[in-house]
């Protein structure tokens, strides 16, 4: 195949934002190619060198408005959003750096049992495929710790979002990063490539399926981080204050709802049912303008595509609709969904017992803490979750029983991430980590050399055949 991609604004029926091109086989071959002969040399640089890459690249994504508006334009997601989605992937880059060279160090034990020395080697070549919906920091999230480890990477963003990323990557040096553009095709030929040493994915489960029988049948090894249904548990003494409630709102609709860990089910007591709809409407009044993306007050832009937005208006139809905030655009213009919350349902319902991924949130109500934390539980993802509760304690010995990757406490989404914490999901969510000092080893193979200390000079030797003792 071969040809190229029109990029389009969701937010504006019909304007191409930009193309670009469909690489075939033979050109993903090219380019893992060059990715393995200048890791050669790449690899075997000083880690200190190695980080002052990613310093510099973290210095030019300050304050670039003209790329801001480019990844408004084609993702949809708020200017607001994506000048912060830049500036973050430029701190995580710094904090990478900083943290390489402790991660990446040699650990030497010389004892009475021997010597032992353990090096952390990089892979080779990392292949990356990468989403639309956050394309900057979960591109760099993967090319950051892969250079830092002495790897090189080819990444294949996704054809929805592909051209605010491949301006980024471009600035890297020559030969580290290669960029190949395509659908599914282009992913294949990438991830079952022989020179691919590590395959490093962010996307849907079925895409995550496809890409993980291909590595296995490599035998190479990934980090899958897919899909999450996340649930929100509110305690029965939960803070329901107007600052509590607009993180939990923006929780759910940051990105129009197009978020792997956003808030997607929320469980409240019975007996505050109305206490809380009341108190999440009123911030959402606050909180939640849906407009185009390059609009100044806009806070929640179009979803993708057409075809996902009319999914979510069939799955707002199977409830009792709550509309939320405010529409400061023409909903026709563009691929446009009006943030609702969702009530009137029962788990067994699809907008609760699937991932809705977009601005439809149900919420439903329990009475007893052991049914919810089931209830919580319940359905094979397991990426993110949050416990709201006044007491930090209680909210925390809840927290230790969710079956998630990652759990937020009194908030949700990215207000309560951190550099320092390793995220990722459990169960059908995928495995690896990002983020913290697992993102960074992530990218690295542990190698042992050992010397027993029976075979050191005067040492007492052992049996030809001995166990270690």
């Amino acid at each position: 195949m071969s040809g190229s991609i029109a990029v389009e604004n969701p937010g504006r029926i019909g304007e191409v934002v930009g193309e670009v091109p469909v690489a075939t086989a033979a050109q993903v071959d090219t380019a893992v190619r060059a990715a393995g002969a200048a890791q050669r040399a790449f690899g075997g640089l000083p880690v200190a060198e190695r980080i002052a890459v990613l310093e510099r690249v973290a210095g030019s994504l300050e304050d670039d408005e003209a790329l801001a508006e480019l990844l408004a334009r084609e993702s949809g997601k708020p200017l607001g959003d994506c000048r912060g989605e830049i500036r973050f992937a430029g701190v995580y880059l710094r904090w990478a750096a900083s943290r390489a060279a402790g991660v990446l160090a040699d650990a030497h034990t010389d004892d009475a049992s021997g010597r032992l020395l353990l090096r952390r080697r990089p892979f080779g070549v990392v292949g990356a495929i990468t989403p639309w919906n956050a394309p900057i920091i979960l591109t760099l999230l993967k090319v950051g710790p892969a250079l830092a480890a002495g790897n090189t990477i080819v990444v294949k963003p996704s054809p929805l979002a592909p051209l605010a990323i491949a301006r980024i990557l471009a600035r890297f040096p020559d030969g580290l990063v290669h960029v190949v553009h395509g659908e599914a095709e282009a992913g294949a030929a990438l991830v079952s490539h022989p020179l691919v040493r590590k395959v490093a994915f962010t996307g849907g489960e079925a895409a995550g399926r496809a890409i993980g029988a291909l590595a296995g049948k490599a035998i190479t090894p990934a980090v899958l981080e897919l899909g999450g249904n996340d649930p929100a548990v509110f305690l029965a003494d939960a803070d329901l204050s107007d600052a509590a409630m607009d993180r939990l709102v923006m929780g759910s609709f940051q990105s129009a709802g197009q978020v792997c860990m956003a808030a997607k089910r929320l469980y409240v007591p019975e007996a505050r049912f109305a206490e809380f709809r009341d108190a999440y409407v009123a911030a959402a009044a606050r909180v939640v303008v849906l407009g185009d993306a390059l609009a100044p007050d806009t806070t929640v832009g179009p979803v993708i595509s057409a075809g996902a937005a009319e999914r979510l208006r069939a799955l707002a139809a199977l409830g009792e609709p709550v509309p939320l905030g405010r529409v400061a655009v023409d909903l026709a213009r563009g691929h446009y969904v009006r943030p609702t919350l969702l009530t009137g349902l029962d788990d067994a319902s699809p907008v609760v017992a699937d991932e809705q991924f977009g601005p439809v949130v149900p919420v439903l109500t329990y009475r007893e803490e052991e049914d919810v934390l089931a209830r919580a539980n319940a359905g094979e993802l397991g990426l993110g979750a949050s416990v709201w509760s006044a007491d930090e304690d209680r909210a925390f010995a809840f927290a230790r029983r969710f079956e998630a990757g990652f759990t937020f406490v009194n908030t949700h989404g990215r207000t309560g991430m951190a550099l320092r914490a390793p995220f990722g999901g459990v169960k059908r969510s995928g495995f690896g980590r990002e983020y913290g000092e697992e993102g960074i080893t992530e990218y690295t193979q542990t190698c042992a050399v050992h010397l027993p200390a029976a075979f050191r000079a005067g040492g007492a030797g052992m049996g030809a055949a001995a166990y270690p003792a």
